[in-house]
């Protein structure tokens, strides 16, 4: 059986609520999407990348950098349809969705979340998640959460502090990582990288929003609620994602020591 032909898309939009135009910012001399493209690259398993966007000024400066580029329709709602749409003129197996904001991702949590789909040809959809450290983490609603079964599936993602640390006082459970004191289990931080089939994030996209998506405010509850199942691979990695110009500074000074490298 021959290695299925993998493909990382990073759906990129200029509208931005928080921090309009970010994914066009200038990090240590290159532009976010251009920094994130370049991770995605050096990704062992993934065979191609390609950016999906509807402004052509992101299509630009993608152009640019000589990355592949394609644009899509400007009414999508999510950047699961940007894809979607992209998926469907192309003839490959598997894609991964990156999101454009984490300039920072590590290639190894991309092919770590690729590598159960080369092993398993009735996997259809798959993401990551990492050890969640503080107890202000597993509190804050901004913070996706995801419980698993004993066999890596989800049973629930929640901007809830799931699981409920149930703990009795004359037990305390220790300041770092989190760990519940009885069981010893550690809550999970949900990282929102997807894999999917390209037959799944077809399926996907064409579905209406969920009664649970709507109520949390998060897509992939979506595929939960019908039925179907998403694949966990847990990772030493936890992502620094850009939403206000406090994180773009943070990632500036983070970029500051590999710049003279870049030039």
């Amino acid at each position: 059986m021959s290695r299925p032909l993998v493909v990382g898309m990073i759906p990129a939009r200029y509208a931005s609520t928080r921090l309009p135009g970010k994914v066009l910012a200038d990090l240590a001399g290159k532009p976010m999407i251009q920094r994130v493209y370049e991770r995605c690259a050096e990704a062992t398993l993934l065979d191609e990348v390609i950016v999906a966007t509807d402004d052509e000024r992101i299509c630009a400066a993608v152009e640019s950098f000589d990355g592949r580029v394609e644009m899509t329709d400007a009414g999508h709602c999510s950047g699961t349809d940007r894809l979607a749409e992209v998926a469907s003129r192309h003839d490959c197996d598997i894609i991964v969705n990156v999101q454009g904001d984490e300039p920072m991702i590590d290639p190894r949590a991309i092919d770590a979340a690729v590598q159960p789909f080369i092993a398993d040809e009735d996997l259809q959809m798959g993401t990551i998640a990492t050890p969640i450290e503080t107890l202000e983490e597993h509190l804050d609603p901004s913070t996706v959460k995801v419980v698993v079964d004993t066999d890596g599936w989800a049973l629930y993602f929640s901007r809830a502090p799931i699981p409920y640390f149930r703990i009795d006082t004359a037990t305390p459970e220790p300041e770092m990582p989190r760990r519940h004191p009885l069981s010893g289990l550690l809550p999970m931080k949900h990282i929102g990288l997807y894999v999917y089939r390209r037959e799944m994030l077809l399926w996907y996209a064409a579905q209406e929003a969920s009664a649970l998506e709507q109520t949390e405010g998060l897509e992939q509850l979506r595929v939960l609620e019908a039925g179907r199942r998403i694949r966990v691979v847990v990772v030493d990695y936890s992502p620094i994602g850009v939403d206000t110009p406090e994180d773009l500074e943070k990632v500036r000074e983070l970029l500051m020591p590999v710049a003279g490298e870049d030039s």
